[in-house]
């Protein structure tokens, strides 16, 4: 059985078309229960969502030279991204055109990518070069064979790919979050670490609960002595929102200034702080099960107080995603318990989290006009 099924394919018996139509923030309805609990929408999320949008594989820095490469996975789908000898940055699906082997199993660098079933080898463009015993194989060419190309681009050192034709740029996609941050140059802060949780609640009811500040007093004690509630502001552009409020500098890790928490759709955060940027990917697993990856990048990483600084932070982004992991986990019951349809969004608090469910439902949309 084919795992990708085409979104006509693959239509949740419990999508209705009229909880997809549009709503204003005024008399705006969340998505409904079945969407976060009904595991059909778990591929379904796949092929109408992560299949046609842009997915962050990784950072500009891992494909620098000549043959570095990134594995990763978009919708399901192995992927490679690998710096050509041209210095031109290409993707393909990691999967060898032989018998579906891989071609790398780990980010990391090569002159020539090999497959690791049966060793046919392919140029860093793509093109096979050699498949050794074949010579009896009947109108077999090798100048025909070529690697299926996926679409990937570079923002700001971050590196995105995309396993189908989707309707935007990159650029469209980012469009004005670069000249907001500035003077901020993302590329010129150094990657620390990565720490990953497991999170049992679906990939959206994740989302949502980062897209608003509406729960800060009574979920993040901590944070909320950090940020300014009633300064707390949300705003929306086509495929992305932010979130920004005074910081105070006299408590917690961080120098005064803002904060500002960036969502690009579907499952990119971008968290700036005053010397800090802090990445999160949300990776659907399952209808209850998503993975999120925090990745930490600072401007100074060698000073004694830089390093007190990260130390600290990384304990206290640990106590926040404790405390939201916890509260989307019980959600995430609730969601499942049959005692909840949907419910309504407050226009001052929620403007983010119905941006983001507006263009699910967009994607739910297009899906079924493509049947």
């Amino acid at each position: 059985m084919n795992r990708h099924l085409s979104a006509r394919d693959a239509l949740p018996a419990s999508l209705s078309r009229r909880d997809l139509e549009p709503c204003l923030l005024a008399d705006a309805r969340t998505l409904p229960a079945p969407m976060y609990a009904d595991s059909a929408f778990h591929l379904f999320d796949q092929e109408a969502v992560f299949a046609r949008s842009w997915q962050w594989v990784g950072r500009a820095a891992e494909v620098r030279a000549v043959g570095d490469h990134i594995v990763a996975e978009v919708a399901g789908r192995p992927i490679l991204g690998v710096r050509g000898n041209d210095q031109a940055l290409r993707g393909f699906f990691n999967v060898c055109k032989h018998r579906a082997g891989p071609l790398a199993l780990a980010s990391g660098h090569a002159s020539q990518l090999q497959c690791k079933y049966h060793g046919w080898t392919y140029t860093l463009e793509g093109q096979l070069r050699a498949a050794h015993e074949m010579q009896e194989a009947s109108d077999f060419d090798i100048s025909c064979i070529h690697l299926d190309p996926v679409r990937v681009g570079e923002w700001q050192g971050l590196v995105f790919a995309a396993v189908e034709d989707p309707d935007m740029t990159l650029e469209q996609v980012m469009a004005g979050i670069q000249e907001r941050i500035a003077p901020i140059e993302l590329s010129a802060l150094h990657f620390h670490t990565r720490v990953t949780y497991e999170v049992h609640c679906n990939w959206k009811a994740y989302v949502d609960n980062y897209l608003e500040g509406y729960h800060l007093p009574h979920v993040h004690p901590g944070l909320n002595k950090l940020l300014d509630y009633r300064a707390y502001a949300t705003h929306t552009a086509e495929w992305y929102s932010w979130q920004h409020s005074p910081l105070d500098g006299t408590q917690g890790p961080y120098a005064g200034g803002e904060a500002h928490y960036y969502f690009v759709f579907p499952n990119l955060m971008l968290n700036l702080l005053p010397g800090r940027l802090q990445t999160n990917l949300v990776i659907p697993i399952s209808q209850d099960h998503c993975r999120v990856m925090f990745d930490y990048h600072y401007a100074d990483m060698e000073s004694d107080a830089a390093r007190a600084m990260i130390a600290e932070d990384l304990r206290f982004s640990d106590e926040v995603q404790q405390e939201d992991m916890a509260i989307c986990e019980r959600v995430q019951r609730g969601l499942e318990s049959g005692a909840y349809t949907a419910g309504r969004l407050s226009p001052r608090r929620e403007a983010g989290v119905h941006h983001f469910q507006e263009l699910v439902r967009k994607a739910y949309r297009e899906a079924l006009d493509r049947k």
